[in-house]
């Protein structure tokens, strides 16, 4: 064996075959040095940055890291977002407007809507996302996600988070809330969504931005390019009444003191019934499958959990990905982005990201948003603010929902 490669093993366990898989992985990439490597250039106390090579199954490519050890009582993760969920904008213009010293782009978005033509793409993002303890979103179905395949199990109110303990872990993110109207209350479906589940009510609260609401009746819980639904309704709720109801869902900024109720199918019943001056109340929150609150939180899909790769992780497709490795019982983070240069941007297939993960001393791994999306910018030394480190594949930053932010005070 080379220096850096690792010793195939197999276990034995109902997914042998993909942890065979991902061992073969692991000793084509080479470079990677050994296990739990932190060398490279500082960033800020904390925090360092290096670049190697890989060599893997579609060929060499090239890599960029960010280890944060969030054991520095000063060091944390949080998210980067623009402000509003339907918005979006480059890591490098986030990290700078928040602070961050370094930082790699987030989850999955809404980025292309060809199936509804008319349709308002939001820019809004997959999963759930929580930002110093607020919730600002809820997940979409697992139908209407955009993103590669799911591995088998996994769903989409998946996230990569930090707890009050300052310790980074994965999680699931449930919405829970409800309508509460006289006599009654109705279940909430959806927040801040671009697409709602069939026949539910979606709250939409001024952190949703002015997007039009409309694209969160089209599609299904199993196809999202099926039509929109012609059956829909949407009630404005304003200090606690109702102001004003609508057939189609509109558009437009919401103000603080106002949530708008998006309803289709069965949801739109429900909410046609109420009429102007009905008494609301609308209560939300995101319940972590754990049962510890998160403080920051972003949506993906996990690679590892407990040291072994997930069953099912694709090894066939190698592109551009971003992915973050949990170490050290989540005191060490590990941010890893693929270069999207020519001569690099073949990537790396899941399953050999989850391997260069584990070569790096993970025990857990989540993925993000790749190809164009894939951006990792740091400090560098004696600068000011942050810079690209790595080369995106589009020849620029794309714009993104957002991101996973590293602060060092």
């Amino acid at each position: 064996m080379t220096p850096g490669q690792k010793p195939l093993r197999v276990r034995r366990s109902g997914s042998a075959l993909l942890t065979v898989l991902v061992s073969l992985a692991a000793t084509l990439l080479a470079g990677a040095g050994p296990a739990g490597a932190a060398d490279g250039t500082p960033v800020a106390p904390g925090v360092t940055y290096r670049e190697y090579d890989l060599r893997a199954a579609a060929g060499t490519t090239h890599v960029h890291l960010l280890t944060v050890d969030l054991s520095r009582p000063r060091v944390r993760l949080g998210l980067l977002h623009p402000g509003k969920v339907a918005a979006r904008a480059t890591v490098s213009r986030l990290a700078a407007r928040q602070g961050a010293v370094a930082a790699v782009n987030g989850d999955f978005f809404h980025i292309s809507e060809a199936q509804h033509p008319g349709v308002a793409v939001t820019g809004a993002s997959v999963g759930p996302a929580v930002a110093d303890g607020t919730a600002l979103k809820a997940a979409v179905p697992r139908g209407q996600r955009f993103g590669p395949t799911l591995p088998p199990g996994t769903a989409t109110d998946a996230v990569l988070g930090v707890g009050e303990d300052g310790r980074a872990r994965l999680d699931r993110l449930t919405l829970t809330g409800t309508v509460s109207v006289p006599g009654r209350r109705l279940p909430l479906g959806g927040l801040n969504q671009y697409a709602l589940p069939e026949n539910a009510i979606g709250a939409f609260t001024s952190g949703w931005g002015e997007a039009s609401r409309r694209r969160a009746t089209c599609g299904t819980d199993t196809d999202r390019a099926a039509p929109c639904v012609t059956r829909t309704y949407e009630v404005t709720v304003r200090r606690g009444r109702v102001v004003s109801g609508a057939r189609t869902p509109g558009a437009g900024p919401i103000p603080p003191d106002t949530t708008v109720l998006v309803g289709r199918e069965a949801g739109a019943a429900r909410l046609r019934a109420l009429a102007v001056g009905t008494a609301v109340t609308v209560r939300y929150g995101l319940a972590p499958a754990s049962g510890r609150a998160l403080r920051f939180a972003v949506g993906g899909h996990p690679l590892l959990t407990g040291g072994r790769p997930l069953p099912g992780l694709d090894t066939r497709t190698s592109a551009v990905r971003t992915a973050v490795g949990i170490a050290d019982g989540g005191r060490r983070v590990l941010l890893l982005a693929v270069d999207g240069a020519p001569a690099h941007r073949r990537g790396l297939t899941v399953a050999e990201v989850a391997a260069a993960l584990l070569d790096l001393g993970a025990t857990d791994g989540f993925g993000l948003d790749g190809g164009g999306s894939s951006t990792l910018v740091a400090r560098a030394p004696g600068a000011g603010g942050v810079s690209v480190r790595n080369h995106p594949s589009d020849g620029a930053e794309r714009a993104v929902a957002n991101g996973v932010g590293v602060f060092s005070r």
